[in-house]
C-alpha cells in the first residue's frame, strides 16, 4: 500500500510481511564478487591476500580507502559478498529435520510423494487454503501429511521398495536395509532431493520458489563482507580478526584439503575424514553451540562466537540490540531519599540537568526567554548547550563560543535552543529490572545541588527501589507529543492504583506508618509549637483549628490534623492494623483506638497505621481518595500528610532498646517449663516410635509421621513461648508499635528476640544432613531430639549457642539460594509469557484482538472492567454505595 508520494521514482510502500527463503547456488554465485581459494589472510608486507578471507573485493573498512567493486569510501561502500566453492557438498545442520522429514515422505527411485496422486492433490489445496488464513494450522497439517507416509513400503507411482531413514542429530543420516544400515552421503540426499517434483513437496510445507529441497545442502558457501566482520588494530599495532574471519579461514582449509585428497586419489577413508571434518566447520560456523560437532576455538582455547551466537540470547542481534538497546538523552546514578520532594518529583542534580537538555522552538512569545538561556551559557543553570539556526542550516555549540550575547541577540524566530533541564520538565524514570507498568514514570524534574537523584519514598513500592545503592535511570522525551503523553499516561499520580490488584500500590512503609500512628493515637496531644511545625511540614496554608483542650494549656490532637488535609464528603469505616490480639474491638466503643472511623473528611476515631494508609492495602483511606476524587486530590494527600508523618518522628523521636524486648524471670522460668513439658512429650512420640507404637499419619510413612507430629509440637511451643513472653511485655512499646502497626516486622520477630527461635527447617524438614548419622559432631549418632535437629531454645537478645548458629545459617541459606534460583525461572517464565502475549490489545469494539486481528476476548476479562478502577478486583463495592447514600 503506497503513500505519500505519487511519483514512482520516490514512492515508498508499507512492510505487510516478510518472507525468508533459502539462496540457492544460482543467487550465491550471482553475487559474489570474489572466490575465496586461499586460507592465508595478509601477504608478507601486510596487505590483504587476493583470493582470501580479506579480499578487498569484499568492500572497503578502512579510512580512505575506496572499494574496487562500488568505488565508494567505507562510509558509503555496503560491502559485498564472497563465496568459497565446495569439494562436496555439505548439509545445513539447522535443515537437518526438514531434510528427514522430505526424505522420509518421498520415494528414494523416483522422488515422489509416497501417496497417490488424487490424495497429493486433495492434501496440497486444503494447505494452500490453510497457509493463506491460519498458517499456525498449515504447518500442523503438513506435519499430518508427512506421517501419513512414514508406513507406505512400496512408492504408489514407480513400485519402488522403500526404507526406513535413521537420523542422528545434527545431519547424519542413515538408510536401514536387510543387509545393515548404510550411511547416506550429502551427496546422495542432494541427488534425492534434485528427484522432488514442486508440486508434490508444497503439501509438505516447503515453497520450491523460496527453498528448493536440494538447497538444503550446500555445494557454494556464500563469504560474508568485511564491514559484517571488521578487523580491529590493538595499541600494539597488531591486527585482530574477527571470529567469523577466523572460522571462514579454516573452512577454506579444510576444503582446499579435501580437493587436495580428491586430485590426488587419496584413500577413501581419508577423503571420507576429510569430508566430515568439512562438515563440521562449516555447522560450527552457523552455529558453534550444536550437540556432537567439533567446536572451533581460538589457540587460547576461547570458543569463538559465530553466527547463531550473534543473533541468539539475552546479548545477540535481536535481544541485545533491536529489542534493548543504547540511548541517548538519558543520565544514570545513585538515588538518595527526600521525602519533602513531590511524588510527582524526581530530584536532578545540577550537573546532570546542563547536561541533558530540551529542544525549544523559537517564537515571538518565548524570544525573550530563549535569550536568557543562550546569556547564561552551557555551564551555568539555567542556560543552553546548543542553537540551531533555521536560515543558515547550521548547528553551533555554545561550548566553543565565546561572545553568548552576540549569539542571543542573533535569535530569530524559527531557530532552536537547545537548553538545560528546568524544574518541571517531564522526564522519564526507571529502575531496573521493568517488571510491571509502573517500573516507569513520568516525572517532573526539580533541580538540586549533589550528584544523587532524589526520589520520594512513597515511589519505592512501584519501583521496588531501596536507598542501599540502587541506581536509577533518567530519560528526557525530545518531542511535544511525547512530553504531553507521558503527563497523561505515566504521571506517577496516574499509577498510585496497580493495574494487578485495584489497590494502591504507593503508601506508606515503615517510618511513615510509625509516624502516622504515633500522629493520630488519642493519648498525643500537640502544643502549639509543635502543631504548627507539623502543618508547615505539610505546606497547609488555610487557619489553625481551635484546639481540643483549651486548659491548663491549648493542646491539639493528630486526628484534628489529620481531617485539615482529608476531602470533604470522605467517610471510612474499618479496623486498624492494631485491631489483633489484647487491643482487638469490634466497634466504634473501641477504648484502644483500634476501630477507625472518618466521616464527612474529620477523622473522629481510631489510628492511621498500615490498614489506612500502607502501600498495597486495598479498600483504604488511600484507596477511596483516589478513587472518589481522583489522582490528584490523592496526590495533595500523599504530598502534605505524609510529610507531616515524617516530622511527627523528628519531634518524638522513634527508637528501639533492648530493654523493650526483656522479659521477667517469672516468665524466663515459665518458658523453661514449656520447654521442658513439649521436649518431655516430643521424647515419648520417639519411644512411640522406637518401639513400632506410633500412631501413623493417613498417607504417611512412620519416620514422615514421626517428623509432622514433632514439628507440630515444637510449632506450638515457639507460639506459646511467644505469647507468654509478650504477654509480660508493654504493648505501647516502640517494637510492638512497629510490628503491630505494620510498619516492620511481626510477633513473631519478638518472640524471637525474647522468647526463642525456634525450630529451623530446610526444605520445610528438620535438619537432618550432617556428619554420618547426626547434624553435628556435638550429638549422639542417630538422636532424634529437637536441639539435635535444629531446634533453637535460645533467643537474638540472649545470643544463641555455638551449635545454633550452624543450625541458624543453615535456615538462613535455604531463602538465599531459592532467591537466586526463582529469580531467574520466573524472570524467564515472564519473558516467555510477554512473547506469547505481547500483540493483545483491546480493540475500540471491546474487543480483545491479536496483532492480526483474531479475537482473543468478546469483552477484556469477560466484564470489561478495568482492574485498576476496581475494589480489589470487585467491579462495584455495594457496601461502599450504600453508605455514601445514607451519607453516612
Amino acid at each position: 500500500m503506497s503513500y505519500m508520494s505519487s511519483n514512482k521514482e520516490s514512492e515508498r510502500y508499507l512492510i505487510d510481511k516478510i518472507h525468508f527463503s533459502l539462496l540457492s547456488p544460482i543467487e550465491i554465485r550471482k553475487m559474489a564478487k570474489v572466490t575465496v581459494v586461499r586460507p592465508e589472510i595478509y601477504e608478507a608486507d601486510g596487505t590483504p591476500v587476493s583470493g582470501g578471507v580479506r579480499d578487498s573485493h569484499f568492500g572497503a573498512i578502512e579510512p580512505g580507502e575506496r572499494c574496487p567493486v562500488c568505488g565508494n569510501t567505507r562510509e558509503d561502500c555496503p560491502g559485498h559478498f564472497g563465496k568459497i566453492d565446495l569439494a562436496r557438498p555439505v548439509l545445513l545442520p539447522h535443515l537437518g529435520d526438514k531434510i528427514n522429514v522430505i526424505l522420509q515422505s518421498t520415494c528414494r527411485n523416483c522422488g515422489r510423494i509416497l501417496l497417490p496422486d488424487e490424495k497429493i492433490t486433495y492434501y496440497t489445496n486444503i494447505y494452500l487454503k490453510l497457509k493463506e488464513k491460519w498458517p499456525v494450522l498449515a504447518e500442523t497439517f503438513a506435519d499430518e501429511v508427512a506421517k501419513q507416509t512414514s508406513s507406505v513400503s512400496e512408492c504408489p507411482h514407480c513400485g519402488y521398495k522403500q526404507y526406513k531413514l535413521k537420523f542422528i542429530k545434527p545431519f547424519t543420516f542413515y538408510e536401514v536395509r536387510p543387509e545393515g544400515e548404510i550411511r547416506l552421503t550429502p551427496s546422495e540426499i542432494r541427488e534425492r532431493l534434485e528427484r522432488v517434483q514442486d508440486k508434490d513437496i508444497v503439501v509438505l510445507g516447503v515453497d520450491p520458489k523460496a527453498a528448493r529441497p536440494e538447497w538444503m545442502v550446500l555445494t557454494v558457501l556464500p563469504v560474508p563482507p568485511l564491514s559484517v566482520r571488521p578487523s580491529i588494530t590493538m595499541e600494539s599495532g597488531m591486527r585482530a580478526e574477527d571470529d567469523l574471519t577466523h572460522a571462514l579461514v579454516e573452512i577454506v582449509r579444510q576444503n582446499e584439503r579435501l580437493k587436495n585428497f580428491l586430485s590426488s586419489n587419496a584413500p577413501e577413508s581419508m577423503v571420507e575424514e576429510a569430508w566430515q571434518t568439512l562438515q563440521n566447520v562449516i555447522a560450527a560456523y552457523i552455529d558453534n553451540e550444536l550437540p556432537n560437532i567439533y567446536q572451533l576455538s581460538h589457540r587460547g582455547r576461547k570458543q569463538l562466537k559465530t553466527i547463531a551466537q550473534r543473533l541468539k540470547g539475552k546479548e545477540g542481534r535481536l535481544r541485545g540490540n533491536l529489542n534493548g538497546k543504547r540511548v541517548n538523552f538519558s543520565a544514570r546514578t545513585v538515588i538518595s531519599p527526600d521525602p519533602y520532594i513531590s511524588i510527582d518529583e524526581v530530584g536532578v542534580p545540577e550537573e546532570i540537568a546542563k547536561i541533558l537538555t530540551l529542544p525549544i522552538v523559537v517564537t515571538p512569545y518565548n524570544i525573550e526567554e530563549a535569550r536568557k538561556y543562550v546569556l547564561n551559557g552551557p555551564y551555568n543553570w539555567p542556560g543552553a548547550m546548543f542553537v540551531y539556526k533555521s536560515r543558515q542550516n547550521m548547528k553551533i555549540d555554545l561550548r566553543y563560543q565565546r561572545n553568548y550575547r552576540q549569539l542571543a541577540e542573533s535569535l530569530e524566530v524559527g531557530d532552536i535552543v537547545e537548553r538545560h533541564l528546568l524544574n518541571g520538565d517531564i522526564v522519564l524514570f526507571n529502575r531496573q529490572p521493568s517488571l510491571h507498568r509502573m517500573s516507569i514514570m513520568a516525572h517532573k524534574v526539580r533541580v538540586m545541588p549533589g550528584r544523587t537523584f532524589r526520589l520520594n519514598l512513597l515511589d519505592c513500592a512501584p519501583y521496588n527501589a531501596d536507598f542501599d545503592g540502587d541506581e536509577m535511570n533518567l530519560h528526557v522525551p525530545r518531542l511535544e507529543e511525547a512530553r504531553a503523553e507521558a503527563e497523561e499516561l505515566m504521571l506517577v499520580e496516574k499509577q498510585i492504583l496497580s493495574p494487578r490488584y485495584g489497590g494502591p500500590i504507593i503508601g506508606g512503609r515503615q517510618d511513615y506508618i510509625s509516624g502516622s500512628y504515633l500522629l493520630t493515637v488519642k493519648t498525643n496531644l500537640l502544643t502549639k509549637e509543635q502543631v504548627s511545625l507539623l502543618l508547615a511540614a505539610a505546606n497547609y496554608k488555610g487557619k489553625m483549628p481551635e484546639p481540643a483542650i483549651i486548659k491548663p494549656q491549648p493542646l491539639w490532637t493528630g486526628k484534628q490534623l489529620v481531617s485539615l488535609f482529608l476531602p470533604k464528603g470522605l467517610s471510612f469505616e474499618g479496623r486498624a492494623k492494631i485491631n489483633a490480639g489484647e487491643l482487638k474491638c469490634d466497634n466504634e466503643r473501641c477504648f484502644f483506638d483500634s476501630y477507625t472511623i472518618i466521616s464527612n473528611g474529620r477523622l473522629l476515631m481510631g489510628v492511621f497505621d498500615k490498614n489506612a494508609i500502607g502501600a498495597e492495602q486495598p479498600e483504604n483511606v488511600l484507596h477511596y481518595i483516589t478513587l472518589e476524587y481522583g489522582p490528584d486530590k490523592a496526590r495533595e494527600f500523599l504530598d502534605n500528610v505524609f510529610r507531616m508523618f515524617i516530622r511527627m518522628l523528628e519531634i518524638k523521636g522513634f527508637s528501639i532498646s533492648l530493654k523493650e524486648v526483656e522479659i521477667t524471670k517469672e516468665a524466663k522460668d515459665k518458658i523453661k517449663i514449656m520447654v521442658e513439658q513439649a521436649k518431655n512429650e516430643i521424647q515419648e512420640i520417639i519411644n512411640n516410635y522406637k518401639e513400632g507404637n506410633l500412631e501413623v499419619i493417613p498417607g504417611r510413612t512412620a519416620e514422615e509421621s514421626l517428623e509432622l507430629k514433632i514439628i507440630q509440637r515444637l510449632q506450638k511451643l515457639r507460639d506459646d513461648a511467644g505469647k507468654l513472653a509478650i504477654s509480660y511485655m508493654d504493648p505501647f512499646n516502640n517494637a510492638f508499635i512497629m510490628a503491630r502497626t505494620g510498619a516492620r516486622g511481626s510477633d513473631i520477630n519478638i518472640t524471637q528476640m525474647a522468647a526463642m527461635l525456634g525450630q529451623q527447617t530446610v526444605r520445610g524438614k528438620r535438619i537432618s544432613r550432617g556428619f554420618r548419622t547426626r547434624t553435628l559432631p556435638q550429638f549422639k549418632p542417630g538422636d532424634l531430639s529437637p536441639e539435635a535437629r535444629g531446634f533453637i531454645i535460645s533467643n537474638f537478645r540472649l545470643g544463641l549457642k555455638p551449635y545454633e548458629v550452624f543450625f541458624h545459617a543453615a535456615g538462613g541459606r535455604e531463602g538465599l539460594v531459592d532467591t537466586a534460583v526463582k529469580t531467574s525461572q520466573s524472570g524467564y517464565m515472564q519473558r516467555r509469557l510477554i512473547n506469547a502475549l505481547q500483540d493483545l490489545y483491546v480493540s475500540y469494539d471491546g474487543t480483545v484482538r491479536d496483532s492480526v486481528g483474531n479475537i482473543v476476548q468478546f469483552k477484556y476479562g469477560e466484564d470489561g472492567v478495568d482492574p485498576m478502577l476496581t475494589y480489589h478486583g470487585k467491579a462495584v463495592n455495594i457496601d461502599r454505595i450504600i453508605q455514601k447514600a445514607k451519607g453516612e
